[in-house]
């Protein structure tokens, strides 16, 4: 009797801790790939939003395997901090057709997004974490800077 609600305890705990970590490590990944942006690599190197999402990927440890399919980037110059770029989950739905990717000019401002889609096992998890209508789950990680003169 009291063995079905102490599993499932413990599964939400386990799949918690799984949410939790997957969100440091795309959190670590995006701030380490865009520091060659800040620094002026990524310029000098040509890199473009395959290369940064493949960078992101290769940062992203134990979670790198599926990473292509579930992860998106959007790297834009913008004006000054406290823009509001567009959201690509507004309406319910994730639509990628908003996000652009430039590694701007030095000492330009930059904001780098990204978004790393997690398979939840358990519906109660996804309802309570979820923006979107089909109840997916899109973890985001977003870091600004201004990059590094030449």
């Amino acid at each position: 009797m009291v063995a079905l609600p102490f599993c499932l305890m413990m599964f939400a705990i386990l799949e918690l801790g799984l949410v939790f970590v997957t969100d440091s490590v795309l959190e670590n990944a995006t701030i380490e790939q865009g520091r060659l942006i800040r620094t002026g690599q990524a310029k000098d190197t040509g890199m473009t939003a395959a290369l940064f999402k493949s960078g992101v990927c290769a940062r992203m440890s134990i979670f790198a395997a599926d990473c292509p399919n579930r992860l998106t980037v959007d790297v834009r110059v913008i004006p000054q901090f406290n823009t509001a770029p567009p959201d690509p989950m507004a309406g319910g739905t994730f639509s990628e057709s908003g996000l652009t990717y430039a590694n701007g000019q030095p000492g330009d401002l930059v904001l780098v997004r990204s978004w790393y889609k997690v398979p939840l096992l358990t519906t109660f998890m996804a309802q309570g974490l979820s923006r979107l209508n089909d109840g997916t789950v899109r973890m985001t990680a977003t870091t600004a800077f201004r990059n590094e003169p030449a």
